[in-house]
């Protein structure tokens, strides 16, 4: 069938109006033909027949192809274990680099050691690194078995009857049973369930970290809770989409040869969650293994390459170039050795006819050769070290008790176990606000009705004693006396003649429709405190008596019969009367009301049928009513008075506003998906008709629920949402309307005022719908949900429609709360020259505040804001503060750097500023390739705030700044929102928040707290990166050192490779003998204390600016180690020169004072000191002297012709032995000590300088840092430090809405007797001239 004629005129009407104001996704014109006929092409949809024996042929036919449940996440087998393990492993540059110089060392011809032996440490290596993934990849294979031999109900067609099966066993289309707390086996589509109206409640945890409840319907038609599901009556065919990896997608219809059913995402069921608070519910497997979404989204542990790993990677280039260099002088020094040679060379063969090779030849052989000799210049456990070093690093993180949240019993999380040294690089923060910054526990603090405000302040006096246990862990809302009142007057005095003549009709019925739509605009769940997740149904509820019903109902059928008669002038209210619309608002408020008088006002009678025009027909005296009418809503049930409820929310917004409706008392009793229960002030119970749930999305920034009144059986649409979209759809008031207009303008005001306080917004409205336009648009929302193709936006479509010509009933002002710390570490990360973005989907007013609050934004700091949606706009706007910057500044303001005393950057005075920025703005520069200029003034700016930000617009301005700018981002979050941001940052950061755990699963780190990210980053982040740094840089270091040594001994031997240290000292030498102490210098060693990381949190930028792993520290290691060698071969050779010893009596001296230079190398470079240093030291010299003295024992025939036999012994019973080893490692480490020794005194860094103040004791280490700090200077030098101080941000700031305000960009620092500054401001003014309308325009949307 064609669609409807409606749908189609609709469709009309949208291409002639050019669609709606707000962006929708763009529909081919393929949408038009009819979902009964839509057939996508088969490559998109997947068809599923039920396996309950019907169609069995078909069945079978198709779904062999589709994958079974069975899974497995193993990466190994065993039988592919070794081969690809090995494979894998080959990806290191490293490991194939040491595997050609072990092949070779198998040709003859330039073989320098054993074979097996240089094979010995890359076989090392290797099997420490298979070991660990063998053990890893056996605890996936246990895990996967003990999955699949889970078991489930699966109906078997052929038995009649439900069967146990495991879950490797169920294919797509069989029906499987489910009882309560069991887990989901596979995606399927729900078909029954044992609750009312086909309901199942899910838990998502093992999803996506949720607690939360999720609630699920079954497909329409099959929710008959008055019968069993027979799988085998059914006799439909479902077509659905593919399998994909979109968690919020899922789209089908079930169809049979009588009509067509569709369903989306509500009626999946996902593997992995869990039934909760449902007896037992039956579905048809749609997906199957590693088919269902679950699985499509497990991608496994994430990988990130650190910055310092890719700099390791230069390093190893560097290290490779020079080992070239110098297998190239040995190839040259041996072709000219040989060609100096008259006669038989004894060290050459001849080849099989008698020739000798040319020296050419046997100089590439020798090129060869030397590259084998010099292999270890590249350190093959420099990897496995690394490993070992970042496990313990996070161990300590890990087990930090200041980054315990005790409330929680959450530590700090490491997801990512390859960039810890990253967290001391970052100079970019990109951070949500709503639950990262504050605490996302909305608190309901203001609201505003008809023009009038009502405050929630925590300082009010408690006139709360009727509320009971609205919710445990949040008592604070606490109602206005004065509210409470009008909704006594509201509700039980609706029938007084004197309240209508008075002028409240109209109030008192727009206050019931604005806690109305509090309670029931939302998806809040409702359960017993008792039993917690018991959903609470209608029936388990206390019903009002039928008699009371009855009054209640006739009550309102008077309203509305007698409310459009006539219409009269409202008076000024009586002294006895209700008080009239005037703000009660304390004289703190900054925006006041006008007359407290209720004005002459004719509104129109014909506005529609609803509750407001019902009551009162604005002003109109409803007659007739009579007093026995008077206890009607008064009547209430005992019972219900004894229950308790627990509202389960998915948003901390919508608990709030629910929380804010029970303290007036409104209560929200229950809750399906076709029906809600309300329980009024006076203990009646309201059942609204559910009819539909337009769902918030991000591009309607709105929810509406569309009911129908039990009473006056209207049907009603209630709407909350952002102000900014809310004000925009309301109904436009006739000219005559003075008052509505006058409702509309105090509640921008307020709005604007809750927005400066920092509060979140909301606006709520309502409108009524006659029989007819329900229908029309039921009809047009049913097509679009039965559709296949483009569903999502043909729903969008009519959600559109609908909403428009709204009536506003109010606004509220919810406060979320700063986290506890959040300025302190902002401040602290500020001074360590990071600078920080706050993106926020919030209001610019309200961002700016919060901002402020934070000290993200400093009264010090010069505010610049860009708000325009106009490329030439934007791009004056650009140009024209970029200019005032860069004729204001006189420092650079993106670093934050120490003055010689650790003065904090406040008493220099320098010019600081910040960016205020909109979305609206971003796209705009976006659209106008003004990034290049946007990314000149950001940069130049401390703090950047961006508000009404997209989750999407979040991703690509961190993407623009870490892309083009090349800096170290971070990304900290706590929400589904900011997981593309997190994703995309170098080191991504997840907060345990109340939004789930999106975020945390997303992350490389997660924290309970934002003020964690202070010590992580200047504390655990500085350490991390540093000892890492030095670690890196030292195997560098001892590996050039040790084989320079055998370099150096090629020019004693005629370049011919050989060695005077026996192979395997020289293998046991990197691999044992010196492996240990490093490690622990990588995971223990502390340059600085954490308390002075803390107070001073400039020391950062040592870390930031990579200092301990530059080019220069690079090359002067590499020069010491060249030095080093240098002494450790020319001392025991001027000292054995004249001596008749062997070959390896030369050698082993020279091993043992290298080991010993080595390691003392290393301990001149350690910071700090403990037992398990000492332990590592000591144990590695003597575990040397003990295998040298073993080996040298029982290898009597190891290294023909010759042996290392005694020869340890021999000389440990020389005292030349001893002076040796005793003089020349003084003298190689003399420089570096004296290098060291100038550093911590006459050229003293600021880390130096802190350690040095941590040797001070406790009383001279505080008067030091107060004189560092300039905190014990004169009383009278700092009084005008402290005036200036102690200025409003509003007198020594430049607010953000003053540059709009007379048309043109602040002049911050314009000097009037600058010529150059006043040619800039007369540039600036000629430059707007020529934009004036959107000036005009931009300033309007401002104020």
């Amino acid at each position: 069938m064609a669609h409807s004629i409606e749908w189609m005129r609709f469709r009309f009407q949208r291409q002639r109006t050019g669609g709606t104001s707000e962006t929708t996704p763009l529909l081919s014109s393929s949408s038009l033909n009819s979902p009964a006929k839509e057939k996508p092409a088969s490559n998109n949809q997947r068809i599923i027949f039920p396996n309950n024996g019907k169609l069995a042929k078909d069945s079978e036919r198709l779904m062999k192809d589709y994958v079974s449940n069975k899974i497995r996440t193993t990466k190994y087998t065993f039988i592919n274990f070794l081969p690809k393990n090995i494979f894998e492993q080959f990806y290191r540059f490293a490991n194939i680099y040491f595997l050609l110089l072990a092949l070779l060392n198998w040709v003859p011809s330039i073989g320098v050691f054993h074979k097996e032996i240089t094979m010995l440490p890359l076989i090392i290596v290797m099997s420490i690194t298979a070991i660990k993934d063998g053990v890893e990849d056996y605890k996936r294979y246990r895990f996967d078995k003990r999955v699949n031999q889970a078991k489930t109900q699966v109906f078997d067609w052929k038995e009649k009857q439900y069967i146990e099966k495991c879950w490797k066993d169920v294919r797509v289309g069989d029906f499987v049973r489910l009882i309560c707390n069991e887990i989901i086996p596979a995606d399927m589509l729900l078909l029954n369930s044992s609750e009312p109206n086909g309901i199942c409640h899910i838990e998502t945890f093992n999803l996506d970290g949720e607690t939360n409840l999720k609630q699920r319907l079954a497909v329409k038609g099959f929710a008959n809770n008055n019968s069993e599901f027979e799988p085998k009556n059914f006799n439909g065919t479902i077509i659905c989409e593919n399998p994909n990896n979109d968690l919020n997608k899922f789209e089908g219809i079930v169809e049979n040869s009588e009509n067509k059913i569709g369903f989306n995402k509500d009626s999946l069921l996902l593997r992995g969650c869990t039934i909760r608070n449902t007896k037992a519910i039956v579905g048809i497997v749609v997906y199957a293994g590693h088919e269902t979404k679950a699985m499509l989204n497990n991608n496994g542990p994430r990988y990130k390459r650190s910055k310092l790993e890719r700099r390791m990677n230069t390093n190893v280039l560097c290290c490779v170039s020079l080992m070239a260099v110098m297998c190239f002088i040995g190839a040259l020094g041996h072709s000219i050795w040989v060609g100096t040679l008259t006669s038989w060379t004894p060290f050459e063969f001849p080849d099989s006819t008698g020739n000798l090779i040319s020296a050419t030849v046997s100089g590439l052989y020798m090129f060869l050769t030397m590259m084998i000799l010099l292999q270890v210049f590249i350190p093959i456990s420099l990897y496995v070290s690394i490993e070992f070093v970042k496990l313990g690093q996070i161990f300590f993180i890990h087990n930090d008790a200041e980054m315990y949240d005790e409330s929680t019993n959450n530590r700090l999380q490491c997801r990512a176990l390859n960039i810890t040294e990253d967290l001391g690089q970052i100079q970019y923060i990109f951070s949500d606000k709503t639950g990262t910054l504050t605490e996302n526990k909305m608190v309901f603090r203001r609201c505003t009705m008809m023009g009038t405000e009502f405050r929630h302040d925590e300082s009010s006096e408690d006139y709360t004693n009727m509320i009971i246990s609205i919710i445990n862990e949040e008592k604070d809302i606490i109602p206005d006396e004065e509210l409470l009142n009008r909704i006594q007057d509201a509700v039980v005095h609706m029938d007084s003649l004197t309240r209508l003549e008075a002028g409240t009709g109209l109030e008192s019925a727009c206050i019931i429709d604005f806690f109305l739509a509090l309670t029931l605009c939302n998806t809040v769940v409702v359960s017993t405190a008792t039993q917690p997740r018991q959903r609470v149904l209608p029936s388990s509820l206390s019903k009002t008596s039928t008699n009371s019903q009855e009054k209640l109902q006739h009550l309102f059928q008077k309203l509305k019969l007698k409310g459009a008669s006539s219409v009269s002038t409202p008076s000024q209210s009586g002294s006895d009367g209700p008080d009239s619309l005037h703000n009660k608002a304390s004289p703190a408020c900054k925006i006041s009301p006008t007359s407290s008088s209720a004005e002459s006002v004719t509104d129109d009678a014909d506005s529609g049928p609803d509750l407001i025009n019902n009551v009162c027909g604005s002003g109109e005296v409803v007659k007739g009513i009579g007093r026995e009418d008077h206890d009607i809503i008064a009547e209430t049930d005992e019972k219900t008075g004894t229950l308790e409820f627990c509202c389960e929310a998915e948003s901390p917004d919508e608990a709030a506003l629910v929380r804010a409706a029970r303290a007036y008392n409104f209560t929200l009793l229950s809750r399906t998906p076709d029906q809600v229960t309300v329980e009024l002030p006076q203990g009646d119970l309201l059942t609204f008709e559910l009819l539909h749930t337009l769902a918030f999305d991000s591009t309607r920034k709105r929810m509406s629920v569309i009911v129908k009144h039990p009473l006056t059986e209207e049907i009603i649409m209630y709407t909350k949402g952002a102000d900014s979209v809310i004000m925009d759809l309301l109904e436009e008031p006739a000219k005559d309307e003075k008052r509505q207009r006058k409702i509309m303008n105090e509640t921008q005001k307020y709005l604007d005022l809750y927005a400066s306080h920092g509060l979140r917004t909301l606006c709520i409205a309502k409108k009524v719908l006659s029989d007819d336009e329900y229908e029309k648009w039921a009809s047009l929302r049913h097509e679009a949900e039965t559709s296949i193709n483009n569903r999502e936006a043909l729903i969008l479509e009519t959600a559109l429609r609908l909403e428009t010509n709204l009536k506003l009933l109010g606004a509220t002002g919810i406060e979320d709360r700063l986290q506890d710390g959040v300025p302190d570490t902002i401040e602290a990360l500020r001074e360590a020259g990071i600078l920080i973005w706050v993106l926020t989907g919030d209001k610019q007013e309200t961002a700016v505040n919060i901002a402020y609050a934070c000290k993200l934004l400093n009264s010090k700091d010069s505010i610049f804001t860009l708000n325009s949606g106009n490329q030439e706009t934007c791009e004056s706007l650009l140009d024209c503060i970029s200019e005032e910057i860069r004729m204001g500044r006189e420092v650079n303001c993106t670093t934050s750097k120490l003055t010689a005393n650790f003065a904090p950057t406040s008493s220099i005075f320098k010019p600081s500023f910040g960016l205020v920025i909109d979305g609206n703005t971003l796209s705009a520069i976006f659209r106008g390739n003004l990034q290049k200029k946007f990314l000149d003034l950001a940069k130049c700016c401390q703090s950047v705030l961006c508000c009404r930000f997209t989750p999407l617009q979040k991703s690509m301005v961190l993407k623009l700044v870490r892309d083009h700018l090349k800096v170290m981002t971070l990304a900290i979050g706590d929400g589904a929102n900011d997981v593309s941001m997190i994703q995309a940052a170098d080191v991504g950061i997840g907060i345990f928040g109340q939004e789930g755990m999106q975020a945390v699963m997303a992350s490389d780190f997660a924290i309970s707290h934002f003020k964690h990210l202070k010590k992580l980053l200047l504390v655990h982040g500085h350490w991390c990166y540093t000892r890492l740094a030095n670690m890196i840089t030292y195997f560098f270091y001892k590996n050039v050192a040790y084989v320079n040594l055998l370099f150096w001994y090629q020019f004693f031997c005629g370049f011919t490779g050989s060695t005077m240290i026996d192979y395997w000292l020289m293998i046991f030498f990197n691999l044992l003998f010196t492996s240990l102490p490093p490690l622990m210098c990588g995971i223990l060693d502390k340059d600085v204390s954490a308390e002075m990381l803390l107070e001073f949190p400039e020391l950062y930028g040592s870390s930031q600016q990579s200092m301990a792993s530059n080019l220069c520290t690079f090359s002067i290691t590499m020069l010491d180690a060249f030095y080093q060698s240098l002494v450790c071969f020319f001392v025991p050779y001027f000292t054995y020169r004249d001596s008749n010893i062997d070959v390896f009596t030369f050698g082993t001296p020279m091993n043992t004072l290298s080991l010993f230079t080595i390691l003392a190398h290393l301990a001149i470079e350690t910071k700090t000191w403990t037992w398990l240093h000492w332990v590592s030291m000591i144990g590695s010299i003597a575990f040397y002297i003990l295998v040298t003295l073993v080996y040298c024992a029982n290898c009597v025939t190891c290294n023909h012709p010759s042996n290392p036999y005694w020869i340890m012994q021999r000389q440990m019973t020389d005292p030349l032995f001893y002076l040796v080893c005793l003089i020349t490692p003084v003298l190689a480490l003399l420089p570096r000590y004296l290098f060291r020794s100038l550093q911590g005194t006459v050229f003293a860094s600021h880390v130096l300088k802190a350690r040095q103040l941590d040797k001070l004791d406790r009383e001279q280490r505080i008067q030091t840092i107060k004189h560092w700090k300039g905190l014990d200077i004169p009383a009278d030098d700092t009084s005008s430090l402290m005036d200036s101080e102690d200025q409003s941000p509003v007198e020594n700031v430049n607010h953000p809405c003053t540059m709009a305000s007379n048309y043109e960009p602040q002049l911050i620092s314009s000097n009037p007797g600058n010529s150059k500054s006043t040619e800039f401001h007369q540039y600036c003014v000629l430059k707007q001239a020529v934009y004036s309308n959107e000036y005009a325009g931009f300033n309007r949307n401002l104020m």
